[in-house]
């Protein structure tokens, strides 16, 4: 039986009565996506858009890619999961672990934030200690430890953390540093004061979508070298995306532990903690004993489906030109944006990289989070609406560009920027 309604009224009254604040806490609520096909989705109205949200990232190849789906139908024939080892869930633990330059093994669980989580966790097993360091404004999942100073409205001085969530215990609060990204000065007199209490530095290489400055990555290995602190890279965004290697590749900067997740899915459930061994030990308690042993389960952790789907969507990926490809998709994309925006004489600058990137309403560099959050917000909302108008599905904040996009997916977008960029420039004279 079908529970999908034709009228956006009916799903939305239902919604409210069943899920707070009537959504799945993702995404606009006020849209029901109903399909998706390459790059395209199709919501309850039966709008179709171009899709550069393609599910916050993990759809690089479209929807519905027929390799994809045809591996995918053959191990569902075959059972969607048994709680144990399986050879597609290792056969994917071992791509990962030819592919990244850290990893000498892996550890599965089921999202991005779960492995963040346990990579934190692990971090303190290994080193004994108990803070973190991480930088205002950086994403990494939903733990308490990540909810700390991830979007937070007030500008308090570094390093203090604040919490984004009520539920935190103000003992975690203790435990987290926060640093503003980029600011590789400021980091190292952290690391002067608390270098005996620190597990971890964690860090997106490119932090939502700010890149870092040359030499602020390189800077955190040299730091953590000199230290013993690990560097854990969150790669569940970038990683598979930037370069088959991952961002720590593209950077050239090699971490001691990454996460992964999104692309390794291949559109469902996965993800993973990757590192050398003698720091992964720790989730095998005849290695290391007892008292250095993690604990960590999950009940769909290397899920046979998401392994399979994940490794045709690598296999694919590992193709020639697949890269070349999605870098000139995006550069196209950006070119546009400037085109449009330089034509409307509206300040602006695109941040990111053209596998992940978005523009921001200001005349000044963006070299961290603050920066982000002096940009003009309302422009910023008004491009975004226009653009969905107009038949473009994205974040409020990111393009993800995907292999799926044609000539005339462009020929869209293009048209969509040059009336976005236009009521932007309307919007600001007005204002």
């Amino acid at each position: 039986m079908s529970h999908i309604s034709s009228s956006l009224a009916d799903l939305k009254s239902r919604a409210q009565s069943v899920l707070p604040a009537g959504g799945f806490g993702n995404f606009d609520p006020s849209i029901f996506i109903t399909g998706g096909n390459g790059a395209h989705v199709f919501d309850s109205e039966g709008n179709r858009y171009v899709d550069y949200l393609i599910g916050s990232g993990p759809m690089v190849l479209g929807h519905g890619h027929p390799e994809v789906v045809e591996a995918v139908k053959e191990q569902v024939g075959k059972g969607m999961t048994f709680f144990a080892n399986n050879p597609d869930g290792l056969a994917l633990a071992e791509e990962i672990c030819r592919a990244v330059p850290c990893a000498e093994q892996i550890r599965y669980v089921s999202a991005g934030g779960e492995a963040d989580m346990y990579a934190m966790r692990l971090a303190r097993a290994y080193r004994g200690k108990s803070k973190i360091l991480k930088f205002e404004g950086g994403y990494h999942g939903m733990c308490a430890e990540a909810q700390m100073s991830l979007a937070p409205e007030r500008m308090v001085n570094f390093p203090q953390a604040v919490p984004d969530s009520a539920g935190i215990p103000a003992s975690v609060e203790a435990d987290m540093l926060v640093a503003p990204f980029n600011d590789l000065a400021f980091v190292r007199s952290l690391v002067a004061e608390y270098e005996d209490e620190l597990a971890a530095i964690i860090v997106e290489p490119l932090q939502r979508i700010i890149p870092p400055v040359p030499g602020f990555l390189e800077g955190l290995r040299t730091i953590c070298d000199e230290t013993g602190i690990l560097l854990i890279f969150d790669e569940v965004v970038t990683g598979f995306r930037f370069a088959y290697e991952g961002a720590q590749a593209h950077y050239g900067v090699t971490p001691d532990l990454a996460t992964f997740g999104k692309i390794i899915g291949g559109g469902f459930p996965l993800a993973a903690i990757a590192g050398p061994k003698h720091i992964m030990a720790h989730f095998d308690k005849s290695a290391v004993g007892a008292e250095g042993w993690l604990m960590q389960l999950g009940t769909l952790s290397g899920n046979p489906v998401a392994s399979i789907a994940g490794l045709k969507t690598m296999e694919i990926l590992r193709r020639d030109g697949a890269y070349e490809r999605l870098y000139e998709l995006g550069e196209t994309v950006m070119g546009m944006i400037e085109t449009h925006l330089d034509a409307a004489g509206v300040a602006h600058q695109i941040v990111g990289q053209p596998t992940l990137f978005d523009v921001l309403f200001c005349d000044h560099d963006v070299r961290n989070y603050r920066d982000v959050k002096a940009a003009d917000a309302k422009s910023n909302m008004v491009f975004n609406k226009v653009l969905r108008a107009n038949g473009i599905f994205k974040s409020p904040g990111k393009f993800y560009p995907s292999l799926a996009l044609t000539d005339d997916d462009l020929e869209v977008t293009d048209k969509a920027i040059h009336l976005a960029a236009q009521e932007v420039a309307s919007h600001q004279s007005m204002g």
